[in-house]
């Protein structure tokens, strides 16, 4: 029988404990009482900076990398326990399958709910990525416009920022299914979080407008682009006043940086990304549902294999073969952030504070200003960049961005905003030049000070330069070489 990975003593006990209860093959459930828990281990000193380098030794050499955000980064440690389960898998395919994946997972689940105070285990199932999350939820939702029991016509509310890949989901299942699809139209720069709460009150006004029943809002915790943290708590609490069938979560962002209690927040669905965040190599995230609320039963992985029917976290944990050891190693990215002092709650505090400073440091450089408050910031946050610079499109944002990267080594997301609510105006650089391009910064343990001023340098050398994104533009750039 195959061991379970070497140095693993807590998947060990979690394998033992499953087998125990009867979840160590692949045909058990995966859900009840949780698995024996592991030895206690020995008490480890705090992270050095040292030791926070050879971590993550593996980043490519001189690159100024402040954009965590998008794929998020993994320690060596978790690298290596995830080849220690990928090896296992390798060595003996059919053992791994009936007696290792599903104590494994379940190992993972039961660390993930007690991250976010999930009320079971059986509430958390694990899934690829917060798209994923959003297709098992949204295609539900077209199932229930085409067997009836939504009405064509009724609403689903989102917001303009939300995440590209979940707007076009909305569209491709719900919208064809027959749904009103109504978006939240909040302001950037925002001011505070009563802003966006009143964008979010009158939008909610116009999807029930004529007595049209609002059946799903679809709600980010952090934006991506731009990004914002969104008082979920206080849209929760109005969608169930104004009587909104469910309310799910899209919260990529959230998990490392900024606290989750899923009970508190009281959606009916919320996801979020751990290897943006939380340290696990891609691809993993996790899915809540309310264990008690009769829709959970109804969910199904849209890839469909031979769990169905048996409950999304067993359709979750197995849809074919593949790679599931990223979502095998969730105990092992706990291990990371607890090497740091205060944890997990230690790091977002300290990003937090840092990406502020790092914030306010380029704002000051170009004469501009932070696209939010520090209370609507996680670990990530907008500054603007020079008007001078000329960013008109979202093309003029990549292109920068491509520019950056190649000629400066610097890696960041440039945003182009023209999506602004009715009658806000264009907030302006001290030159007075609208401010149309912003950068979104992030900070991770790995980040220096030194990765932030190279940015600085950057774009100080842009404006000296004379540079205008219209340079980059194919059409201009032809005129050049003509």
């Amino acid at each position: 029988m195959a061991s379970i990975p070497p140095d693993d003593d807590a998947a060990a006990a979690a394998a033992a404990g499953a087998a125990e209860n009867g979840y160590g093959n692949g045909n058990g459930n995966g859900n009840g009482p949780a698995p024996r828990p592991p030895p206690a281990k020995r008490p480890r000193s705090v992270i050095s900076a040292a030791q926070i380098r050879a971590e993550f030794e593996h980043h490519e050499a001189g690159v100024a990398r402040v954009n965590n955000g998008s794929f998020g980064c993994c320690p060596s440690s978790l690298l290596d326990a995830q080849a220690r389960w990928q090896r296992l898998f390798i060595a003996q395919p059919d053992d791994f399958y009936f007696h290792a994946l599903q104590p494994g997972l379940r190992r993972s689940r039961a660390a993930v709910a007690g991250l976010v105070n999930a009320g079971d285990v059986a509430e958390v199932s694990l899934v690829d990525n917060a798209t994923t999350a959003a297709a098992i939820v949204l295609q539900h939702a077209a199932w229930s416009f085409a067997e009836g029991r939504f009405s064509r016509g009724d609403a689903v509310l989102m917001l303009h920022y939300a995440y590209g890949a979940v707007k076009k989901s909305i569209h491709a299942y719900v919208a064809r299914a027959g749904a009103t699809v109504v978006e939240v139209p909040l302001p950037f720069p925002v001011a505070s979080a009563d802003a966006i709460i009143a964008e979010f009150r009158a939008a909610l006004d116009v999807a029930k407008a004529g007595g049209r029943k609002v059946r799903l809002a679809v709600i980010d915790h952090i934006t991506s682009m731009p990004s914002v943290v969104i008082p979920v708590k206080e849209l929760v609490a109005i969608c169930r006043e104004e009587g909104v069938d469910k309310v799910f979560i899209d919260a990529a962002h959230s998990i490392g940086q900024v606290p989750v209690d899923v009970r508190d927040i009281g959606a009916d669905f919320y996801t979020s990304n751990l290897h943006k965040w939380f340290f696990c190599p891609p691809a993993v995230a996790f899915l809540h549902t309310r264990k008690d609320d009769p829709i959970a039963s109804q969910l199904h992985h849209p890839v469909v294999s031979h769990e169905y029917g048996n409950g999304l976290p067993m359709e979750s944990g197995w849809i074919g073969t593949r790679d599931y050891s990223a979502q095998l190693v969730v105990p092992e990215s706990i291990d990371f952030v607890n090497r740091f002092e205060g944890g997990i709650e230690g790091i977002r505090s300290r990003n937090h504070e840092k990406v502020i400073e790092m914030g306010k440091m380029l704002a000051e450089a170009w004469g501009t200003f932070l696209g939010t408050p520090p209370e609507l910031c996680g670990s990530m946050v907008m500054v603007g960049l020079p008007g001078c610079l000329g960013v008109e499109s979202d093309d003029d944002a990549m292109r920068m961005r491509t520019m950056l990267r190649k000629d400066f080594m610097v890696e960041v997301p440039i945003y182009y905003n023209s999506r602004r609510v009715e009658a806000q105006e264009m907030a302006k650089d001290k030159n007075g030049d609208a401010v149309t391009g912003y950068v979104r910064i992030s900070h991770q343990v790995y980040n220096v000070t030194e990765d932030y001023e190279k940015l600085r340098d950057a774009v100080n050398k842009l404006v000296a330069d004379g540079f205008t994104s219209s340079k980059l533009r194919p059409s201009q750039k032809q005129e050049t070489m003509a």
